[in-house]
């Protein structure tokens, strides 16, 4: 299983940007978007099930991002819309059999993308 996520680049404060990850092999239940700011630990950020369900955000996001899939493509992306400096970082896309209970940990999922990094000005 490889993720490969892409569509970073920097924006100013206020703007708009679109991450996109691929996922090629096997899909696993889950997939999420975690991101990690310089000096900080890794965050969650949105997870969603390729079967359809409920979708997850961390409380920072929500309202302002949204996560999508594409079954067809095995693609699954990030509309992130309002930026802030904040939410420099880079963003990496993951792949679990994460359930409710463990959706936004980072132990819950088993591959892991390379990340794009989003840098927002301010």
């Amino acid at each position: 299983v490889q993720l490969q996520a892409s569509g970073g680049g920097l924006v100013q404060a206020g703007g708009s940007l679109r991450l996109s990850c691929v996922v090629s092999g096997r899909t696993l239940r889950s997939i999420a978007w975690f991101r990690q700011a310089p000096g900080e630990e890794r965050a969650f950020v949105a997870a969603i099930r390729w079967s359809g369900g409920p979708i997850y955000y961390a409380e920072s996001v929500k309202g302002r991002f949204t996560i999508s899939r594409d079954n067809a493509k095995n693609m699954v992306y990030l509309q992130m819309n309002s930026l802030k400096p904040e939410d420099t970082a880079v963003y990496c896309c993951a792949s679990g059999n994460a359930i409710t209970s463990t959706t936004v940990r980072p132990q819950a999922y088993t591959y892991w993308g390379q990340g794009t990094l989003v840098t927002v000005s301010s």
